[in-house]
């Protein structure tokens, strides 16, 4: 992309092009993707578009998993709530280990004619594409599944974090205005928003039909029941439906947004490596604060998601509302999205932090009072708390990225691993919380595929819905209340800190 008549140009590396190649390289850029106003930075609106419809996948596949997967694994594949504990954490894990190897080798690929970020994306997808599908798959033989569902969930969350982590990274090669990143935020939050919407629900509506009261009416002994045929085609066939998205939007994406193109040759010297830079991150304040902070939120709002249906299932009369308790808080969640990123421009991104512990009050009075009333209206206000705890913290790694930019000025730009450690600990932080939570149940004599569960496996959904998510809610806010500012820089230090990442983008 051509740089503002107005900004400062980077120092002579070369000879600089003919005035027939700048020409054409200026006409190709505004006729052809990803096109951004070369006076004020500004996004079209297609490439907003084409740049959310980019993280719809990643979250239509996560939305199914984090609503459905352990019903799946407990009541369908029918393997011990012990073995489900390490097939979720060690999912998670892998896919948490995978930042920091995507950061290191992202930042060592080459830039090809589609970009340094986007061939990871693309490259990802047929991979991506199978493991999900094999995630729900139930194999012929009972005694090695635990290992088969490890397996695989442990691929598919390495490849999303392959998948996801360029895909964030781009945010800050669309533009220099920091305006212009936020609003691209925002239209990516929606889309991934939506994406979680459909996910949960196509999946729910296709899935459905496996979990009715029928499933127990012929049960005359207690202990499991056995699976039905059905159970296992309706699963293989929701899976498909999802794993196909993975290649429409991936093609959308590659269509519809170009990368910002940066010079091979560095302005400042090399780079520090990637060790180096990791080091760097993780000891700025202002990042390190938001990555604890919503390393507490993030496991909540997991923990929420995870236990949601199986409290509904199992530890209310709520059976029949399980779809309909999962769209309300989807739906909820995308439609406020517009609303916060209003506030969030209007009264700033600490007030908006506020909206998160709206959910509070209502998951412990759901735990207390599990009627189909209370489930909805609580369902309605934790998807306006989920979308804003969603929002926030991508909002905010921009300044942070900007902020530490205009404190180390001697270095370029290190966005990758910004955006990889966070989605690092984040992950880590998931692990952690779901793979203790699952192995409760294991404590509390959780039996798989049974209809009936003890009274103590009731008590533990319970406090897994209200007290849990509630504390650590609260905890990370108090650690985001109490972390410092970053300063957002003005235009022209914005430009100037575009120009740094464009001419040296590269880590050694």
């Amino acid at each position: 992309m051509a740089s503002s008549p107005g900004a400062p140009r980077a120092p002579a590396v070369q000879a600089p092009p003919p005035p027939e190649a700048r020409t054409s390289e200026r006409g190709s850029v505004s006729a052809g993707r990803g096109r951004v106003d070369s006076r004020a930075g500004h996004l079209s609106f297609c490439t907003k578009v084409c740049y959310g419809i980019g993280g719809i996948p990643n979250q239509v596949a996560s939305s199914a998993t984090a609503f459905y997967l352990q019903l799946f694994l407990l009541d369908v594949a029918q393997i011990p709530a012990a073995q489900v504990s390490l097939v979720l954490f060690g999912g998670k894990v892998s896919g948490a280990a995978a930042d920091p190897v995507a950061g290191f080798f992202i930042n060592r690929s080459r830039r090809t004619g589609s970009g340094r970020l986007m061939p990871w994306v693309l490259g990802c997808t047929p991979f991506i594409t199978t493991a999900y599908f094999l995630l729900w798959f139930l194999p012929p033989f009972t005694s090695l599944r635990g290992l088969w569902y490890t397996t695989f969930y442990s691929l598919f969350q390495a490849l999303a974090t392959f998948f996801q982590v360029p895909y964030a990274a781009l945010t800050m090669l669309l533009t220099p205005c920091p305006k212009e990143r936020d609003s691209a935020t925002a239209y990516r939050m929606t889309m991934e928003m939506a994406g979680t919407l459909m996910g949960a629900a196509v999946h729910g509506l296709i899935v459905s039909g496996a979990h009715g009261p029928h499933r127990c009416e012929d049960a005359t002994l207690p202990g499991p029941v056995a699976v039905s045929p059905d159970a296992t085609r309706l699963y293989s066939i929701a899976s498909a439906v999802v794993a196909v998205t993975y290649p429409v939007c991936s093609s959308l994406l590659c269509l519809g947004v170009k990368e910002r193109p940066g010079s091979s040759v560095p302005a400042s010297g090399p780079g520090p490596s990637f060790l180096a830079g990791l080091v760097l991150t993780v000891r700025h304040p202002p990042y390190l604060k938001l990555v604890i902070s919503f390393l507490f939120i993030s496991a909540a709002i997991q923990v929420e998601q995870s236990y949601l249906v199986l409290f509904c299932t199992h530890a209310s009369r709520l059976h029949d509302h399980v779809q309909g308790v999962v769209l309300t808080i989807l739906v909820s969640a995308v439609l406020s999205t517009p609303l916060w990123e209003w506030v969030l421009q209007r009264f700033g991104k600490k007030t908006s932090a506020f909206g998160i512990c709206v959910m509070v009050p209502f998951a412990i009075l759901l735990a207390a009072v599990p009627t189909a009333p209370v489930a909805y209206v609580v369902a309605f206000v934790s998807g306006m708390s989920i979308s804003v705890s969603l929002l926030l913290p991508w909002s905010m790694l921009p300044d942070v990225v900007d902020d530490f930019q205009l404190q180390h000025q001697h270095g370029p730009g290190l966005e990758t691993i910004f955006y990889s450690s966070y989605v690092f600990f984040s992950k880590l932080s998931g692990a952690g919380a779901l793979g203790i939570s699952t192995l409760s149940l294991e404590f509390a004599g959780y039996e798989a595929g049974a209809c009936k569960q003890a009274e103590q496996v009731v008590v533990t959904l319970k406090v897994l819905i209200g007290a849990v998510p509630t504390c650590m809610i609260l905890t990370g806010l108090c650690i985001l209340m109490v972390s410092p500012t970053p300063k957002v820089p003005s235009q022209n230090s914005s430009r100037r800190l575009s120009l740094q990442r464009r001419t040296s983008y590269t880590l050694a």
